[in-house]
């Protein structure tokens, strides 16, 4: 885990259905929140009152939607500007943003997929560091789904570490994106795992997709997380440490307690695995 950001245990991105049944829930039930900004900056009202209540009350990260990091598009710098006032209004913790694109003179409204080249690399990279300068911070990118891979000359992790190293940001590292595209494409996520930075890891992902068929699973974040995708946070606390991960629902949300019972299994994982750490010390 970055070392400059404070986070620790297991977190729920906050919707707007969840503002009424989290209300009277505490730390004891979920350590951090995230929200998008995008869908928060410029609300106010009852709503934005309630948010401030959760920013007062808990750890907060931001995941954004809409920067288009690998466009071809100008930056939007009045984006930008509003995404820095709300960060730091809310003292958010971290900041994140998707390793694509969602914009051609235009916003698309998808999350679309970069080519894996040189030429992409230095392109995505370059609007990073300009993003992190912009924000007087560093950001995390995340890996992400996709279901076409146009102009490949690399590999998927071949292109994500060249993006990490040229930009020199961290990694949101999201569990169900491996496991949904290592069926996709046809890679062992386990060797996908292997190959992943671990002390740019800022904190992780996890969630459920939909399985449209055996070899084609959709990212929904509408479903439970799968015993496949527990089974790979496991393998990736045991090879990088525990670090913090947040549950990701955004369809089909069940009642609060089936949600908070997948956070505390994260919380429940990830305190086995300090203590099979710990014990392994002992008997070394």
């Amino acid at each position: 885990m970055s070392a400059a950001i404070p986070l620790a245990g297991s977190g729920l991105g906050l919707r707007r259905t969840l503002l009424g049944p989290l209300s009277s829930r505490t730390a004891a039930d979920v350590q951090f929140l995230e929200v998008a900004p995008e869908n928060w900056m410029r609300v106010g009202g009852r709503l934005g009152r309630q948010l401030a209540e959760y920013t007062e009350r808990f750890p907060f990260v931001c995941h954004g939607l809409s920067l288009s990091l690998g466009s071809a598009d100008a930056l939007d710098r009045e984006l930008l500007a509003g995404i820095k006032e709300f960060l730091r209004r809310h003292r958010v913790l971290s900041y994140s943003e998707h390793l694509s694109y969602c914009s051609d003179q235009g916003h698309l409204y998808y999350l679309l997929p970069m080519p894996f080249t040189a030429e992409a690399v230095h392109h995505v990279a370059a609007r990073i560091r300009q993003v992190q300068d912009m924000l007087e911070r560093r950001i995390a990118i995340e890996n992400v789904s996709y279901y076409a891979a146009p102009l490949c000359d690399m590999s998927e992790i071949e292109f994500l570490n060249a993006v990490l190293i040229e930009a020199d940001c961290d990694l949101l590292l999201d569990i169900n994106n491996v496991y949904v595209n290592s069926v996709n494409h046809g890679y062992d996520p386990e060797a996908f795992l292997a190959q992943i930075p671990g002390a740019r890891i800022a904190y992780g992902h996890i969630a459920g997709h939909f399985v449209e068929a055996e070899d084609l699973l959709v990212d929904t974040h509408g479903a439970d997380v799968i015993d496949p995708v527990w089974a790979l946070l496991q393998s990736a606390y045991r090879r990088f440490g525990v670090f913090p991960t947040l549950l990701e629902r955004d369809f089909n949300i069940p009642p609060v307690e089936l949600l908070l019972a997948e956070v505390a299994k994260i919380g429940a994982i990830q305190t086995a695995t300090l203590a099979a750490r710990r014990l392994a010390v002992v008997t070394a």
